[in-house]
Formats: C-alpha cells, sequence, structure tokens
C-alpha cells in the first residue's frame, strides 16, 4: 500500500488530497476516493494540522507549473532541482514563488525523509512538434534562450484526454478539444493521447482571456507603453497577469458574478463575457483545425465544470464541426500527480 499526499499549491490556495492504493491501481479510471480531500485558502497555508491528518506518508507531491525543457516527467526534489526550478519561477509568477514555498514548508512539516516529488504541468505538452511550439523570432530565441511555446495545465488536460478515452472508447476519441476553463484557461489539441497544440505558449499568459491574465495581446501594445506612457518591465508583468482579462474588463474575476451581472444588463459584464466567448470560439476554431476534426469535446476546470452558459455558447457556435460527443469532467489533478509520483516509489 503506497500513500502518497498531495499538495497543489495555486497564487492563492492550496489543494490538498492523500491517496492510499496498491501501485497496481495507478492507472485506474475513474480514480480511487482519496482518504481525504481538502482545500486552503490562503498563499501561504500552515501545513501543521495537515501533519495529524496525513500521518505517516509514502512521499509528497508536488504540482509544478514550469518545468522547462528539461523536466519532462516526475522528479524527485533535490538541492540543485530545486535550484533549478527557482530560476523557472519568472516564467509562471503567479504560481512559483508559492510552489518553491511550498516544497520547502513540506520538508519542514513532514521532515526531510519523506521524498518531494515534483510533477510539472508542461510535461503532457512535450509531444509538441517544432512547428507548434517554435516562435517565428531570431533562431538564437530556441538555440539559446529555449524561448518556445511549453504549454500549461498539462495535468488537467492528460487527466481528461484519458478519461474521454474511457468514456466513449479510444477508437471514437482519436481527436479531443479539451477546454480548461478555470482561473487560468487554456485548450488543448489532443490527437491519439498526445498532445498536437495548446493556446499557452512560453509563459500561462497566451491564449484565452483569463480571470485576471490578459490572454494574447499584441506585442507592439507592449512596446508602445513602455516608449511612449513609460511602462516598465514590473509594470507590464503586473498589469497582464493581475489587472486584465475579466477583471481589467468589468472589475470582477468571477465568472459567475459577470453572468449574473450580465443578465441584469450590465454593459461592462456583458462585454467581458462577449470578449472571453469571442477569443474562446476562435482559439478553439484553431485547435480544430489543427486535429482535422474533432471527435470529442471537453470541459474541466471551475467554469468548464459549472458554467451551462458558457458550454452551451461554444457548443453553439461549433455545431458546423459536428462533434459527435461532448463531456463534462471533473477536474482530477491531485490524482494525476499522486499517479506520477507512485512510479518514482520503490514499492
Amino acid at each position: 500500500m503506497v500513500r502518497i499526499l498531495v499538495l497543489n499549491s495555486g497564487s492563492s490556495s492550496l489543494k490538498t488530497a492523500l491517496y492510499e492504493f496498491e501501485t497496481a491501481q495507478a492507472d485506474q479510471l475513474p480514480p480511487p476516493k482519496p482518504a481525504f480531500k481538502q482545500n486552503i485558502e490562503g498563499s501561504s497555508p500552515e501545513l501543521g494540522s495537515l501533519v495529524s491528518r496525513a500521518g505517516k506518508v509514502d512521499a509528497i507531491g508536488h504540482r509544478i507549473v514550469h518545468g522547462g525543457d528539461r523536466f519532462y516527467s516526475a522528479t524527485l526534489v533535490t538541492p540543485q532541482v530545486r535550484r533549478e526550478l527557482a530560476k523557472l519561477a519568472e516564467i509562471a509568477p503567479l504560481h512559483a514563488g508559492s510552489e518553491m514555498k511550498m516544497i520547502d514548508s513540506a520538508v519542514e512539516a513532514f521532515g526531510e525523509a519523506v521524498p518531494q516529488i515534483a510533477v510539472f504541468d508542461t510535461a503532457f505538452h512535450a509531444t509538441l512538434e517544432p512547428e507548434a511550439f517554435t516562435y517565428a523570432g531570431p533562431r538564437e530565441w530556441v538555440d539559446r534562450d529555449r524561448i518556445r511555446r511549453y504549454g500549461f495545465h498539462g495535468l488537467s488536460h492528460l487527466y481528461s484526454s484519458r478519461m474521454a478515452a474511457k468514456i466513449v472508447g479510444a477508437d471514437r476519441a482519436r481527436r479531443i478539444l479539451i477546454c480548461h476553463l478555470g482561473s487560468g484557461a487554456s485548450l488543448c489539441a489532443v490527437k491519439d493521447g498526445k498532445s498536437v497544440d495548446t493556446t499557452m505558449g512560453y509563459t500561462p499568459l497566451e491564449g484565452l482571456v483569463m480571470a485576471t491574465r490578459s490572454g494574447s495581446v499584441d506585442p507592439g501594445i507592449l512596446i508602445y507603453l513602455m516608449r511612449h506612457k513609460g511602462y516598465r518591465a514590473d509594470d507590464l508583468d503586473q498589469i497582464l497577469n493581475h489587472q486584465s482579462g475579466l477583471e481589467g474588463l468589468a472589475g470582477s474575476a468571477d465568472m459567475r458574478e459577470i453572468e449574473a451581472r450580465r443578465k441584469s444588463g450590465d454593459p461592462k459584464a456583458a462585454l467581458a463575457f462577449d470578449v472571453f466567448m469571442h477569443r474562446l470560439v476562435r482559439e478553439a476554431g484553431a485547435m480544430a483545425a489543427v486535429l482535422g476534426g474533432v471527435d470529442v469535446l471537453v470541459f474541466t476546470g471551475g467554469v468548464g465544470e459549472h458554467s451551462a452558459t458558457v458550454r452551451d455558447e461554444l457548443s453553439k457556435r461549433l455545431e458546423f464541426l459536428q462533434i459527435p460527443s461532448t463531456l463534462v469532467i471533473e477536474a482530477e489533478e491531485e490524482w494525476e500527480i499522486a499517479r506520477a509520483c507512485s512510479r518514482l516509489l520503490p514499492f
């Protein structure tokens, strides 16, 4: 029996889950029920209560948003690995600080003898071909600076693709379009179980309109603001990550509030919703073109799972694709983390 505690650290909360399972259960779908599951609010949550609740654990798994071009599989956290992860922190600023703090807190709370294992959100997108991950800048961007599309939400996209294939059958789920819609949002085109394209890029800023993130903007806008309005890189970082998206357009990052205000006739909320949907439809069409058609459309994430309005609107606008199956799949990132960790343990 393996006991793995999962710490899925976000920018303002911590999702925890303890799984007890035989290693033969690692590919089980639906996943086994965790011994406990808890969400803890706060950017620096205390782990003291988890020590007594979890008891003895064989390993602690951490979701790490960015693994760069080195970390493509679950990795034991050593001092050297931790230093390398810290270097990637600037690329995913909403998460990286809390991830490093959580690793340190877990070592302090559970002791150095318990293995800490990093599981990477970028790993699922390692199958992208060069034409999909290369930006058309100077060649040095790729060769020297490692600037390329990495993609994110990989744990969610991996689980959703595996679950979709189980539900409808692998032969009927060769081309899957996954819509992970939450505070962060991304689409993924999955063909024969592999990621072939995704909307997030070098950082989680690219792609769809999100709760507080802008999604893709014309780079010329940023050059203009720096050249003529005195903006610095730190200013733009703060604005694009924390003051844009739904929050920037409507003053709220909560899609439930946006929908309610839109329904009551609020023009700011209506515009925010319309911009969100327009970008979503446009990017979904692009993913469908890359796949050459869609067999299964999947919704996951907080908005994807709970907003019937968003699901219905997108499904309606994609009717011309004649998609055979549409699924709502509850996100199970914690299970994917535990599953990846189990493969590193000597049991």
